[in-house]
């Protein structure tokens, strides 16, 4: 039985949870927060006090709002009748999600299990090591990744991170990871005209340095987003599609945060006109009701794994609980939910709100110097002074943060992920966002900012 003793239960997690992301010494002289319940946009605290959540659980993941009945009832029904059975075998939730996600994803053809984002992203760099083993003679073997992107918090993903303060102390790292420059144009580094051109122009010189026989796969996020919540630039994309076909390289598209639903299309690639040869996701898949990742090929990366003449051409990798068949369960309905309550739609319209509403605000507070995003996830960098736009220090940010939430808003900005740029508010609340629920969201925002710096 569960405890209904709060006390009990705030110091028995004070005792005895090692928390994500978190300082504990604060813990020393202040209690955890513990969220207790949910119902739709809203969460509440240990002590009762309600929340609207701007950030769907924290990390981008709660995209079809709390208390979803439906989809609590497919986890259970399911789990009465299989819970589990390695993923060697197939289920029928399995079966059957593969089948309508791919549907969503023209041109994609495979769907391989796994249970976070992190492990879905590491799939995608043991297939690219294995077909450059097998098919390349060990060449083609480096994965590009970009500066700002982020993929994961294993070993591996670390050394494809473009985000330093996550990476460090944790090295050393995986060899033939290799980094190519951010697409910010709030803060570019060319002073051009066509900067989503020239952004894309600096990963074929990257590839040019590094020898193109050499490089196996780019890695991008398609909105970059602990980063700093980037939308590409003009042009870039498609100049991106054009030299990883010049070369020979394999596309991944990061839909980790951006998939099922959040930019206002299923997956964010599709804003763009790419064509991946890999897409990986997790936060959203199943609304956070049950945990599962999705790596997504092309059926001709799926064929370079089939040769019954190699007795170790097969990918032989195996995710414990990929088999749990709670995962492809919950985001059967979760799917259900986003379509038929027009979720995209209204997401595409909600994005559009509260992006207006944040660019009022910088009339108003001229320390937001940059505001940008697509659909329901959208950023506001925070600067001293626009001109020479140097951001504002993390702890300012950070306080920004905790004004926000005594007004009953939970919103997030980058922290210890960007040295001497974690300074971007973050904004991704719920697809089932209301008019009402976008503008208590950034009332709040413009409150906590006349509070912090007047």
């Amino acid at each position: 039985m569960l405890s209904n003793d709060m006390r009990h239960v705030t110091e028995a997690d004070r005792a005895h949870v090692w928390h994500h992301l978190l300082q504990h010494k604060s813990l020393e002289t202040s209690d955890p927060r513990i969220i207790v319940r949910g119902k739709g946009m809203r969460v509440w605290d240990q002590h009762g006090k309600e929340f609207l959540d701007a950030v769907s659980g924290g990390v981008w993941t709660v995209n079809v709002g709390y208390g979803r009945e439906s989809i609590a009832n497919a986890v259970r029904d399911q789990l009465i009748e299989l819970p589990y059975f390695a993923q060697s075998a197939g289920s029928i939730p399995g079966a059957i999600f593969a089948e309508r996600l791919l549907e969503k994803m023209p041109g994609l053809s495979r769907v391989y299990y796994a249970n976070s984002g992190s492990e879905a992203n590491e799939k995608v760099f043991k297939m690219v090591r294995q077909i450059s083993a097998r098919l390349h003679g060990g060449k083609k073997s480096k994965i590009l990744f970009r500066e700002r992107d982020y993929h994961g918090a294993t070993i591996a993903t670390l050394a494809a991170c473009g985000q330093p303060e996550r990476a460090l102390q944790y090295g050393p790292f995986t060899d033939g990871f290799v980094e190519v420059p951010h697409c910010l144009e709030y803060r570019k580094q060319w002073d051009v005209e066509d900067y989503g051109q020239r952004a894309a122009d600096a990963i074929e010189e990257v590839i040019l340095r590094e020898g193109p026989d050499t490089v196996g796969l780019l890695c991008l996020e398609p909105v970059t987003a602990g980063g700093g919540v980037i939308t590409p630039p003009k042009g870039y994309w498609e100049r991106v599609q054009e030299i990883c076909r010049k070369y020979d390289i394999l596309l991944h598209i990061d839909e980790v945060v951006c998939g099922m639903g959040r930019t206002g299309e299923w997956f964010g690639y599709q804003n763009y006109g790419i064509k991946p040869d890999f897409v990986t996701m997790a936060k959203g898949v199943a609304s956070g009701y049950a945990a599962i990742s999705c790596t997504v090929t092309t059926e001709a990366v799926f064929e370079q794994f089939k040769d019954a003449s190699d007795r170790l051409s097969y990918f032989r990798d195996i995710s414990t609980f990929g088999g749990c068949t709670a995962g492809p369960a919950a985001a059967i309905e979760n799917m259900r939910i986003i379509e038929d309550e027009g979720l995209l739609a209204n997401t595409k319209a909600m994005g559009a709100r509260i992006t207006d509403n944040l660019r009022g605000l910088m009339e108003k507070h001229r320390v937001i110097g940059d505001v940008r995003g697509a659909g329901l996830f959208a950023g506001a960098e925070l600067v001293t002074d626009r001109t020479s736009k140097e951001p504002i220090p993390e702890a300012l940010g950070q306080k920004v943060v905790a004004e926000a939430a005594a007004r009953g808003v939970l919103i997030g900005i980058t922290n210890r992920s960007l040295t001497g740029f974690n300074n971007t508010l973050c904004f991704s609340p719920a697809l089932i966002s209301t008019p009402d629920d976008i503008d208590q969201i950034t009332e709040a925002v413009d409150s906590a900012l006349t509070s912090v710096f007047g």
